[in-house]
């Protein structure tokens, strides 16, 4: 379980930000706000107030209302009377965000994870990786079947060694 943490953390910050990083992803249920690194950070403001910071995977992400409802339904669950979840877009939310538990959910739900972006980020040399292997026999003969999937962050694929068809998440 991946959770957000900062320095200075009280163990009630840590324990509410355990909670909200086990909420399921409304989108992709096999993953947490936490495996998919979404959840940027848990405050407490007062007694029984909190807020908690949440990065959307894209700026237009329709999940994002159900994500601060599950958020704000766990934490009230927990005691916490006044719970307010804002929306941080910077920095960006970047597939490198998921985590490995996260990407071995993924593979194992049948979706292709996203491959590492690495140093990228930090400005340093892109990986060249271009092989999505498939989920279902990890062959690297795949070809794109539509740009968009299920939701806009994934595309569909086809494993033309099982001919088996999956979803991609796709990179950013």
């Amino acid at each position: 379980m991946v959770t957000a943490t900062r320095p200075g953390m009280t163990d009630l910050e840590r324990e509410l930000s355990r909670i909200a990083g086990a909420v399921p992803d409304p989108e992709l249920p096999v993953l947490t706000l936490g495996e998919l690194g979404v959840l940027r950070g848990v405050q407490v403001l007062g007694p029984g107030r909190v807020e908690v910071a949440l990065t959307p995977t894209y700026t237009g992400c329709p999940a994002i209302e159900a994500m601060s409802s599950d958020i704000e339904h766990a934490l009230h669950a927990h005691g916490m009377a006044d719970v307010s979840v804002v929306t941080v877009l910077a920095p960006a939310w970047s597939t490198d965000d998921i985590s490995d538990e996260g990407r071995r959910k993924l593979a194992e739900f049948g979706i292709a994870p996203p491959r590492p972006q690495g140093p990228a980020a930090a400005g340093g040399p892109v990986p060249v990786t271009l092989a999505i292997h498939c989920p279902n026999c990890g062959s690297t003969e795949t070809e794109l079947l539509s740009r968009f999937s299920s939701t806009a962050c994934k595309a569909l694929r086809r494993c033309t060694a099982c001919r088996e068809p999956f979803d991609h998440f796709k990179e950013l």
